[in-house]
């Protein structure tokens, strides 16, 4: 499906919603100095109405995060130096085959996302690498209820496991740029140090193996 061009310096963070990839962004951002592209959530008119109503609002809404994220990435690209993102549109996918499969958008409303995605794929790079971050749905949910918005708090116990098998699927399958999975399960990166540097010594020693210059990618804001 996808066209297989050459790989662009930016690094992508994905993963289930609610596994912490805002806050790696972050990390990341201040450990390697990298300018940050962040998932378009707080300027999202739909996201809200979404979870109240998924069968109304489950195709703008994704149509919203696809022109989005198609942006971003052309936007990541004209940066004359490495980036990092929360998410992308390689994993926007994931999103909206759930729903079509679970009855929430129409056959035809999923063909022409299907359409626009490939589309847009074609005029785009990979990253240089792309980063899972891995949660079982038990460790997601008490993510999500911490993180306490109030849309989130409604959704049932059943959208998040399929939507944590859809990731798990998808990344089993992915090979458009290099992979690095990361276990959040018994991490804390964001308060306790140790792990936090474990998370990013893993990320310099791929981001070394792939590239072998790993002071591109390690300079001072």
């Amino acid at each position: 499906m996808i066209k297989r061009n050459k790989q662009n310096n930016s690094i992508i963070i994905d993963g289930v919603v609610g596994v912490g990839k805002s806050k790696l962004l972050e990390i990341v951002s201040d450990e390697f100095g990298l300018e940050k592209f962040l998932e378009p959530v707080s300027d999202n008119p739909i996201l809200d109405k979404f979870y109240h109503d998924r069968g109304k609002y489950a195709f703008p809404l994704q149509i919203f995060f696809l022109n989005k994220r198609f942006r971003m990435l052309k936007d990541a690209a004209s940066h004359p130096e490495p980036t990092v993102m929360d998410r992308s549109i390689y994993g926007d996918i994931i999103f909206a085959k759930l729903l079509a499969d679970g009855g929430d958008m129409e056959k035809d409303e999923f063909d022409l996302y299907m359409d626009l995605l490939v589309n847009m794929l074609d005029h785009i790079d990979p990253p240089k690498l792309m980063i899972y971050l891995k949660a079982d749905t038990d460790t997601a949910i008490e993510r999500i209820r911490k993180r306490g918005r109030d849309y989130e708090q409604i959704v049932e116990r059943e959208y998040w496991e399929k939507l944590n098998k859809e990731y798990s699927n998808y990344f089993s399958e992915y090979n458009l740029s290099p992979l690095l999975v990361i276990e959040t399960k018994g991490l804390d990166f964001v308060e306790n140090t140790d792990d936090r540097n474990y998370v990013i010594e893993l990320i310099r020693a791929k981001l070394q193996e792939i590239d072998g210059n790993i002071e591109r990618w390690s300079k001072s804001k």
